[in-house]
């Protein structure tokens, strides 16, 4: 029900703002030909505007309605677009999804994460980290071509609320190669700001629709 009614008031703010717009460049409009019609008649009939000039104030007046037309439209469907994003996100609600993070999940004593590597790397390092900060382990997991991986960490006495975090470094010879710590997490509920839908996690909050990587 909650979707429902934040969609149906983004359509309407949709809406709203291409028929304040449309209504801004019919004003424009308005004022430019009273404008030319003004000059038209003021002119020095001796050295009268030629066809030209009337022709490319008129172009002119003609181009700055398209492109308010234009930004009302797209505008528009930026907002249906939200709605029917935020419509389909309700579908995620109970799921898994992987997004950046960095939070260590342990469940049966082991302990996940993930990563994505811009590129390839022959040299890749995750370091386990306890809540100070200080490393409390490192695994070596050799070489991975670019994309997304995971890892598996033997947490031992470790639980969910140790609060350890990790951190990813790979290199490509002497290159380092950047990497994004990602992690897997439930969809509580969806939300919408504006045109921005927003997912609410179990563990890691709001986080933007965008900040996807997988669905599970």
């Amino acid at each position: 029900m909650a979707i429902a009614s934040t969609s149906a008031a983004t359509d309407i703010g949709g809406a709203s703002t291409a028929q304040s717009a449309i209504s801004d460049a019919t004003a424009t409009s308005e004022r430019f030909l009273k404008l030319l019609v003004a000059q038209m008649k003021n002119q020095d009939p001796l050295s009268p505007m030629d066809n030209a000039q009337v022709t490319s104030q008129m172009a002119q007046i003609n181009t700055v309605a398209g492109i308010d037309k234009l930004n009302a439209t797209v505008a528009a469907m930026s907002g249906q677009f939200a709605q029917l994003q935020a419509v389909q996100s309700a579908s995620l609600v109970g799921h898994d999804v992987v997004v950046p993070g960095n939070a260590l999940q342990i469940a049966d004593a082991v302990g996940q994460g993930g990563f994505e590597l811009a590129g390839p790397a022959d040299n890749i390092k995750v370091e386990i980290l306890a809540a100070s900060g200080q490393v409390v382990d490192t695994l070596n997991l050799g070489a991975a071509s670019g994309g997304m991986h995971s890892f598996e960490w033997p947490a031992g006495s470790a639980t969910p609320s140790s609060g350890l975090r990790f951190r990813v470094t790979a290199t490509s010879g002497a290159t380092s190669t950047a990497a994004t710590t990602l992690i897997r997490d439930r969809v509580d509920a969806v939300t919408t700001a504006g045109n921005v839908v927003g997912l609410e996690l179990a563990s890691s909050g709001t986080v933007p629709y965008s900040a996807v990587r997988a669905f599970n």
